[in-house]
């Protein structure tokens, strides 16, 4: 009797095949009960998964925050099935059942990988090239933090970034941006495995992707090694130790893969892809790969050999030893690296933003918002160390550089200099994905800037961050028509409005000095979402204010009909948010020469006031009053407040100086006036 030939064909397989066969039988048993998702690439990078998740990742299953872990990106998130898989498999509190459930409402298993979501997820992927991006942010964090933190014989920041990304996330113009500025940072501790199957939706891709990425990747200042064998399991252990002793540059690993690896008819086509194998294929690939087990079933070897609680225990203790001992020989700096990589800001801060708003309130500075932006920060880049700066080649515009902030610059061995001021260049899309790598990983509180109509490159990221409730600040200038000469292609007429439309965003237009600082200050308490601050190029004049308290609220009464020597009540509300406001203030005082009373509301930040309770919101804009809103933009968001009219720009700008754009569109204190009069009859 032959006992070897009477055993189950995966009872005879060398543990690596075995582990890359219970990823593969998941992702075709998921895809399949769903009816929905992509199985071709999670069975394709199952050999690659197993050599990094086996032998290099350090984590630790049972406590997936743990600070020194490494961080996995799987950039081509639609492959979801596999870090799925490998999260269920090495012991995640993600158990079968939430596989089964995959792409289901309120499952663990959503279609494309969501941070926050699932256990062990690091950041939300799915539109293409982002998640190398973030990846590029995590480990330029880990980098900085370890030159801020680190000590001789004490090193308590040492973890490697790794990232999955197919031909897909290297057509997307963002992974240039990225790639090109990891090479800059030296980030020697990334490391990015290339699914390179030749296989996108539409099919075989060379006859519109014809890259080299080797000599792309060398011409960023990479390591490159491979091509290689994506599924020989040794040759991408190999490689991944030959990474680890790479210095002063990143690694791309190209692995030449088959999509769909082990289905007999749709490994290496489209079909493989994105859509299910069906049951018939399903049963043919289970015969080739020989796995007999029922869907959703994975034998106890296949489980034994995957976990990883033990291995990712003893690894986060070893380094809590290592912290234990910073601790006592460091104190303050552990107690300091504690709070920064909780995102918990200083216990002082409140009195830090208290004293920034009253300072420029009290200073009463006629000054351009952006410039009041970079006032405000010198005080918080001196209170907060986590603040990482930036702007995407605009620093002299943006104005995001402060004493506290040198440029950032590393040196040959590529070690950072202490700079906390990064000159992205002109990638405005990346600078807003990498941020978000770096409020992903912890440590920072990045922020970058650049002109407001320039959003549109960095929108993705953008929402990306609001749906992962990020913590960036993103720093808008030249807001509107007041940009003056450079004409409509940098005038934003609709960019404020687009941007109050992504669902958890902060959006703050503020009209002066006060208003500014009180942004910038709401914008650091955020710990569950990012703000856009939009700054204005010219001079706004301080708008006198009886107190600030209400500003964080996001609209507040300004001026009262008794503050223009009416006793009277108002008869109408104006809205105005940013440059406008002062438009509305000489309307008021024009209007109340004719016995017109009115009320000015300032807006500073819309999405700010419409969190507000009920009561609050009606005691600024009482029911039964006629709203009038003026702000230079599109004037379809401002209906939404029942507005009887709205003063904007529905047409693109022009070339001309400020001055004379604002009297073109009428934005003048004439014509608030003369609507104001429309509205009430007089």
């Amino acid at each position: 009797m032959d006992l070897v030939a009477d055993l189950p064909r995966e009872a005879t397989q060398d543990p690596s095949t075995l582990m890359a066969n219970a990823i593969r039988a998941l992702a075709m048993d998921a895809v399949q009960q769903a009816n929905s998702g992509h199985p071709g690439a999670p069975m394709g990078m199952a050999d690659m998964a197993v050599a990094l998740w086996d032998r290099h990742l350090r984590h630790n299953p049972t406590d997936p925050q743990w600070a020194d872990r490494d961080r996995f990106v799987l950039s081509n998130g639609h492959g979801s099935m596999l870090i799925y898989a490998l999260l269920h498999l090495t012991g995640y509190a993600l158990p079968i059942e939430e596989l089964r459930h995959f792409r289901q409402m309120h499952s663990k298993t959503p279609g494309h990988p969501e941070v926050g979501i699932t256990p062990g997820v690091e950041t939300t992927t799915g539109p293409l090239g982002q998640g190398i991006t973030n990846a590029v942010g995590m480990a330029l964090a880990e980098k900085l933090l370890a030159a801020e933190f680190n000590r001789d014989g004490h090193t308590i920041v040492d973890h490697r970034t790794y990232v999955f990304l197919g031909d897909g996330c290297l057509m997307e113009g963002i992974s240039h941006e990225a790639c090109a500025l990891a090479g800059a940072w030296k980030l020697d501790k990334l490391t990015a495995l290339y699914d390179d199957n030749g296989i996108s939706i539409d099919g075989q891709v060379t006859p519109w992707y014809v890259d080299d990425a080797r000599k792309r990747f060398e011409a960023y200042g990479w390591n490159v090694i491979g091509p290689i064998d994506g599924h020989d399991v040794d040759a991408v252990d190999a490689a991944l130790e030959e990474a680890k002793g790479v210095t002063g540059r990143p690694t791309l690993i190209i692995c030449k893969t088959n999509i769909g690896h082990g289905s007999p008819n749709r490994a290496g086509t489209a079909k493989a892809h994105g859509e299910a194998l069906g049951h018939e294929e399903i049963a043919l690939t289970r015969s080739a790969l020989g796995w007999s087990h029922e869907p959703f079933v994975i034998p106890e070897p296949a489980y034994q050999a995957w976990d990883a609680k033990e291995r990712g225990a003893a690894a986060q203790a070893e380094w809590q030893q290592r912290f234990d001992a910073y601790a006592e020989a460091f104190p303050e700096q552990a107690a300091e690296f504690k709070r920064r990589m909780a995102g918990e800001l200083p216990a002082n801060f409140a009195q830090t933003a208290v004293d920034a708003a009253i300072s420029a309130h009290e200073k009463a500075e006629t000054v351009a918002t952006r410039k009041a932006s970079q006032i405000a920060l010198e005080a918080f880049t001196r209170a907060l160390p986590e603040l990482l700066g930036g702007s995407a080649d605009l620093t002299g515009s943006n104005l995001t550089n402060t004493s506290s902030t040198p440029a950032l610059r590393f040196d040959e061995q590529g070690q950072p200099n202490g700079g906390r001021h990064i000159n992205y260049g002109v990638r405005e899309f990346g600078m807003a994905a990498i941020m978000n790598g770096v409020a992903l990983h912890g440590g920072y509180i990045p922020y970058g800037g650049t002109f407001l109509t320039f959003s549109d490159y960095s929108r993705n990221a953008i929402r990306m961050a609001a749906l992962m409730k990020a913590r960036v600040i993103h720093v808008f200038t030249h807001d509107s028509i007041g940009l003056g000469e450079d004409g409509p292609t940098h005038q934003s007429v609709e960019h404020a409005a687009s941007l109050r439309l992504i669902p958890n965003l902060d959006v703050w237009r503020p009209a002066d000095t006060a208003e500014t600082a009180v942004a910038w200050s709401t914008a650091l308490l955020n710990k569950t979402r990012p703000t856009a601050l939009l700054l204005s190029r010219q001079n706004l004049a301080y708008l006198p204010k009886a107190g600030l308290d209400e500003i964080a609220k996001g609209a507040y009464v300004l001026a009262e009909p008794s503050e223009v020597g009416l006793k009277k009540k108002a008869q109408a509300v104006i809205l105005a948010t940013g440059s406008e406001v002062q438009l509305a203030l000489h309307a008021q005082q024009q209007l109340a020469v004719a016995g017109i009373a009115v009320r000015v509301v300032s807006v500073p930040s819309t999405t700010t006031f419409d969190r507000q309770s009920r009561a609050y919101k009606t005691s600024v804009l009482p029911d039964g009053l006629p709203r009038i809103a003026v702000e230079a933009g599109v004037t379809d968001f401002w209906w939404k407040y029942g507005c009887a009219a709205v003063i904007g720009i529905d047409s693109y700008g022009e070339s001309a100086p400020a001055g004379v754009l604002f009297k073109h569109f009428h934005f003048t204190a004439e014509n608030v006036v003369a609507t104001v009069r429309t509205v009430l009859g007089k």
